[in-house]
């Protein structure tokens, strides 16, 4: 269970229904150290669990948890391409903060997080997304 970009470990995860047109799968995974988001079996995982069993804490111990978790994580996975993807992360966000995530506090966390190596400045990108609303 390996990031094919950076070899780095994923959680897997369940993508609930009405999220899935904004996920690589129905069931996916981020990486743990790029936030890459990728279809689950592309990253040697066979059987993802359900959002509320997805250990998101690998990622970082303030990772959301749940469903919110599940739409966080694929906008994260979405945020290096803000411009053509910016209605399916605006559509993320607002999922995730419809199942009380606070986006904008969860960004600024991982931001400071020094073993995240996303290939995006999170604290710019979470300046970028508040300036959409």
């Amino acid at each position: 269970m390996s990031c094919p970009a950076c070899g780095a470990p994923v959680v897997a995860f369940t993508v609930p229904t009405d999220l899935r047109e904004h996920a690589p799968a129905a069931e996916s995974a981020i990486c743990s150290v790029c936030l890459r988001t990728l279809a689950a079996s592309d990253a040697g995982v066979d059987d993802a669990p359900a959002p509320e069993e997805a250990d998101f804490s690998v990622i970082h111990e303030s990772f959301p948890t749940g469903e919110g978790a599940v739409a966080f994580a694929l906008a994260l996975g979405k945020l290096d391409s803000l411009a053509l993807e910016r209605a399916a992360i605006e559509e993320l966000c607002e999922a995730a903060e419809r199942a009380g995530v606070d986006v904008r506090l969860a960004l600024e966390r991982l931001a400071a997080a020094d073993e995240l190596d996303p290939p995006f400045d999170i604290g710019r990108r979470s300046q970028q997304l508040a300036s959409f609303r």
